[in-house]
């Protein structure tokens, strides 16, 4: 919080705080808008780089005959929109991250742990800020003998004692170690702000290179499948060969075990696409039994076509990860202030006003009224050296969070030159695949025809088969990179939540599935 903040606040909202008179106000501000110690916070500069990468990326992608091989174009400068997983124009992919919008109970965690952040700094800012007033009353009943007074002789006295008061206490803020109390724990909320915008671009990056991973593995079974169909059926010719003698045992135990090779492979691959159902079934925050999940298909996935680049310049402003290290540099910076402060006199005001009475009737009379007024001051002398090694520790904290804001920095830059690097590589390793892919098969179907006429060779069959299940896998691995890494790109950038309408978790008005469908339920 700059300096005149806390005057700014109270001016704006003095209909609320109206018993406050305006000389009081101007009072309480001139404490507040004296000279706060310890460093003031200087946002870090942005890294002076033009460009992301050692060598350049071309603008324009190579393009392949194949799924994911479509023009695609890098616009330096562009802006990335708030939906850009909506680029892949997949209604199905729309409605999964729109549900986990709403759902996911990490998200739903983070927004809370933000709230809960905002309402600690609200507190910080209104005890360290604001004197503390309070109101009070008791009543007694008492018995006191002549000795009290130094009489040894007489009756007891027996009387009642009633109390009212107003209280007030004020730790009077000289040098600034409140204010940068409150400055620390705003940053705090900062932080938890940040990290909930990086619980948005996390899930809905994984969402998407999850549901990409699902519809290679759909792909990949398919493929295995009609590999598998093909073998089995090569295996069923040769046992027929075997049987007139026109091959050999050898043949037919070769085939048969390359196609319980192909029969494993299916049964791995259902397995892992199991894994990733379940996963995005967590995601969108439901049971794996009772989500009703759409099914990804590599063919109706659209690969972006035009790709926004943040300058270098912006990314440091766009990235949650720097965003809420930044707010960590914040935080201990103001506690560098804190501790500063702590060294130096602390003064305190009081003030108390209320009436005492022996009779209810009579508490609020003209000889009733009771008051005081105290002020304090504490100096620190000697606390075995605790507060000089407090501060130096705040300073050593503050130091390490300019170097992990630092790291923070570097990791994202790389990250953005990794995904550039893999959209240039993942190109032309799928027009590259794509070529061996057709050629494998067209290499196959020869063989195959040669083989069954009797004219080729069963070893060059089976070497045949081989590569090109290779190259088809290595074709739908290249397909599924280039959607991924393209969704890698667009979350190293920042994701573009800063373009988003609304909050980060959209929590609906509705039961909780840990909750029965039946019975009581809750009204919300």
């Amino acid at each position: 919080m700059k300096h005149g903040l806390v005057c700014n606040y109270l001016f704006s909202n003095r209909n609320n705080i109206g018993s406050l008179k305006s000389g009081s106000v101007i009072l309480f501000c001139v404490f507040l808008t004296a000279c706060a110690v310890g460093p003031d916070f200087k946002k870090p500069d942005a890294p002076k780089i033009n460009s992301y990468t050692e060598k350049p990326v071309s603008n324009e992608l190579a393009t392949a005959p194949s799924i994911g091989g479509s023009k695609q174009n890098i616009q330096p400068g562009g802006d990335i929109p708030s939906e850009w997983w909506a680029l892949y124009r997949s209604p199905e992919l729309d409605v999964l991250i729109k549900q986990a919008l709403k759902r996911n109970p990490n998200l739903a965690a983070a927004d809370a742990t933000l709230r809960a952040a905002q309402e600690n700094a609200n507190a910080v800012f209104g005890s360290l800020l604001f004197p503390n007033i309070g109101l009070g009353a008791s009543a007694a009943r008492q018995q006191i003998t002549p000795s009290t007074f130094g009489v040894s002789s007489g009756n007891p006295t027996i009387f009642n004692l009633y109390n009212t008061s107003v209280s007030v206490n004020y730790n009077v803020d000289v040098f600034g170690g409140a204010r940068r109390a409150v400055q620390s724990a705003e940053a705090q909320a900062e932080i938890t702000r940040y990290q909930l915008e990086g619980a948005y671009l996390s899930l809905t990056a994984n969402i998407v290179t999850t549901a990409i991973r699902e519809a290679a593995l759909r792909a990949q079974y398919q493929s295995n499948l009609e590999i598998y169909q093909s073998q089995k059926n090569l295996a069923d010719l040769i046992a027929k060969q075997l049987e007139i003698g026109t091959a050999s045992r050898v043949d037919l135990t070769s085939q048969t075990a390359l196609t319980a090779s192909s029969q494993i492979d299916l049964l791995s691959i259902d397995k892992n696409l199991s894994f990733t159902r379940n996963q995005l079934a967590a995601y969108v925050g439901d049971f794996p039994g009772n989500a009703q999940l759409a099914k990804f298909d590599l063919s109706k996935l659209h690969l972006p076509e035009s790709i926004p680049l943040s300058v270098p310049s912006d990314l440091v402003r766009q990235r949650p990860d720097i965003q809420a290290a930044e707010a960590y540099m914040k935080s201990t910076n103001a506690l560098v202030g804190v501790a500063t402060a702590n060294l130096l006199p602390q003064i305190t005001l009081s003030g108390s006003t209320g009436s005492q009475a022996l009779t209810t009737g009579a508490l609020f009379g003209p000889n009733a009224a009771i008051w005081s007024v105290a002020g304090g001051v504490f100096q620190p002398l000697f606390q075995g050296g605790a507060l000089l090694a407090q501060r130096r520790g705040a300073i050593a904290t503050y130091e390490a969070a300019v170097f992990q804001y630092q790291a923070t920095v570097l990791n994202a830059f790389q990250e953005v030159a990794n995904a550039l690097q893999a959209l240039e590589s993942d190109a032309l390793a799928l027009r590259a695949a794509s070529e061996a892919e057709r050629n494998a098969f067209e290499y196959l179907t020869l063989l195959e025809e040669q083989y069954k006429l009797g004219t080729g060779s069963y070893l060059a069959v089976l070497i045949a088969q081989r590569q090109y299940q290779q190259t088809k896998f290595r074709l739908i691995d290249a397909q599924a990179s280039r959607f991924a890494n393209t969704a890698a790109l667009f979350a190293a950038l920042g994701g573009g939540w800063w373009n988003r309408n609304g909050p980060a978790y959209q929590a609906q008005k509705k039961e909780s599935i840990f909750e029965s469908n039946s019975g009581n339920q809750e009204t919300r």
